[in-house]
């Protein structure tokens, strides 16, 4: 089940880098947008997308190696090509999330959460969020793979107390 929860990760980053550029451009205000990209500087937002990136393709690795020893060898000289690929692609993310951060946030209030972010909380946040966010993911696989796993015990016994040998 882990594997499942990772490639499903995997190719959400994937296909929200790739579409990122084809977000469509509604008319949106000049200054919520400047606001947006003020708060996604101050965010460190593309920073944070690089931090997460070798976590991304560790967890990616045993999924697609699955204990190839040929395909490991690959997999580790490819993903230097994939990650410059994913950097290339960041402009077009950050660009997409501006779109998102104006739909649902006011000028004035990106530009508070920019001014909290340069702050001394908001800087602590971002400089422990790529830890926070590696140690989330782990709890997060644990969690699923033991909810996966008592699902599937329970579907079984269900379908079992139906007449179903399985």
């Amino acid at each position: 089940m882990l594997k499942h929860g990772v490639m499903v990760l995997a190719c959400l980053v994937v296909l929200g880098l790739t579409g990122a550029g084809e977000v469509r451009a509604q008319a949106v205000d000049a200054d919520a947008k400047a606001a947006a990209k003020e708060l996604i500087i101050a965010m460190r937002a593309a920073d944070q997308m690089r931090a997460i990136l070798p976590t991304l393709l560790q967890a990616m690795k045993p999924v697609i190696v699955q204990g190839r020893p040929e395909i490991e060898r690959d997999y580790d000289v490819i993903q230097r090509q994939i990650a410059e690929a994913f950097v290339a692609d960041l402009d077009g993310f950050m660009e997409a999330m501006a779109f998102i951060y104006v739909r649902h946030f006011s000028a004035a209030e990106m530009r508070d959460l920019a001014k909290f972010m340069r702050g001394p909380t908001g800087q602590k946040f971002l400089d422990k969020n790529p830890v926070v966010t590696q140690e989330g993911m782990l709890v997060g696989q644990k969690f699923g793979e033991r909810a996966a796993l008592k699902m599937r015990n329970k579907m079984l016994d269900e379908l079992r107390k139906r007449g179903h040998n399985i």
